[in-house]
């Protein structure tokens, strides 16, 4: 049974460290457990902007290295994700051991669980971390992780591990959402930050024109001084257009992944890869680069004939994080990627917290 406050359950007091742009407070809004006080650690001002502005009533506490959380002791529920930086497979020479910066962090976490003695907990990262981290997470929590892939209930592929003594967890229905489905309709591409302009790739056009019509159309059009729609040159990898998109899209989990149809550019690196709208989301990233940067470039194909690549907007990557719309609105367009990358698919928390027992 779900706590639901002044309808007959408790009003919890909650604990959140790492808290971002308290996505967990939107996750129990969601999960329609009600909230007596929620106490957030963090240190990163345009996170703490965004919180403030949608709960002002979120009471921000600075630094957990400083913290007394025994001022917290009795309260219901910790909930918080360490940075993955230091333990990231991206991250050159990442550590691979408890002993170095992400480790000291973890540890905050653990501190504050005992200091505070909540009966609850969820503590999550990234999938990806070395198995002695993974190991050592779970002989301090006491638990073994769950993964939960957020494509699940996004358009975002995100595998992330959570550790949690709420009982009797089972893994989401799958929603069976793409990238088609949390695209803007309507926009006029003219800004730089989303769009690369150049001329079309001849190669291509007889293999985009034929296998247009099984491709998704989405009227956003990049408009120049003659009024013309200008599509995007990518240069295309030996997998065709056409067949990358008509391919298999279930990986081994029979979950959508996201396709790869080419790229831009000389690299072919993350950045630079041009994905399909017709399956998942790369990963949302907090300090990505290329073209694509912090969400990935990807092929829509206009009314036209022609198409645009283009990284998604900053109201696209909400809707990959579950997030409502302009949540993180009323800072620079980099501050709200960065956010939104370092930040919880709320969905996968509402869905984990729905299994808190009165």
């Amino acid at each position: 049974m779900i706590p639901r406050g002044r309808n007959g359950g408790i009003d919890l007091n909650v604990l959140s460290l790492f808290d971002g742009i308290s996505c967990g407070m939107v996750a129990l809004e969601r999960s329609g457990i009600a909230v007596e006080s929620y106490y957030a650690y963090e240190i990163d001002k345009y996170a703490i902007s965004v919180s403030q502005k949608n709960y002002p009533k979120v009471v921000q506490c600075g630094d957990v290295t400083t913290a007394d959380f025994t001022k917290h002791k009795g309260f219901d529920l910790l909930i918080g994700g360490s940075p993955c930086t230091y333990w990231s497979v991206a991250k050159n020479n990442r550590e691979v051991t408890p002993d170095g910066i992400g480790g000291q962090l973890f540890m905050q976490y653990v501190r504050a669980l005992y200091e505070s003695g909540c009966k609850w907990f969820l503590y999550e990262n990234n999938y990806s971390i070395h198995k002695n981290i993974k190991t050592f997470i779970s002989e301090q929590l006491g638990v073994e992780p769950i993964m939960i892939n957020s494509a699940l209930l996004s358009a975002q592929q995100r595998k992330r591990c959570y550790w949690t003594n709420i009982p009797n967890i089972t893994q989401p229905v799958d929603k069976g959402l793409l990238v088609q489905n949390i695209l803007e309709s309507g926009l006029s591409w003219q800004d730089k930050s989303y769009c690369m302009k150049d001329c079309y790739h001849p190669t291509f056009s007889d293999t985009l024109e034929k296998h247009r019509n099984t491709m998704v159309e989405e009227p956003i059009i990049i408009n120049d001084a003659d009024g013309k729609s200008r599509p995007i040159k990518a240069q295309y990898s030996h997998t065709s257009l056409a067949n990358a998109a008509r391919s298999d899209r279930f990986g081994a989990t029979m979950i959508a992944q996201p396709i790869p149809v080419g790229y831009v550019g000389k690299s072919r690196g993350q950045g630079n890869r041009v994905y399909s709208v017709l399956g998942k989301s790369v990963c949302l990233s907090a300090n990505g680069g290329g073209g694509g940067a912090k969400t990935g470039l990807y092929k829509i194909d206009l009314p036209d004939g022609n198409y645009i690549i283009r990284k998604l907007t900053p109201i696209e990557a909400e809707r990959l994080q579950t997030l409502p719309d302009n949540y993180t609105e009323g800072i620079s367009n980099t501050q709200r990627y960065k956010c939104i990358g370092n930040g919880w698919t709320v969905d996968v928390i509402a869905h984990i917290l729905s299994f808190i027992e009165n």
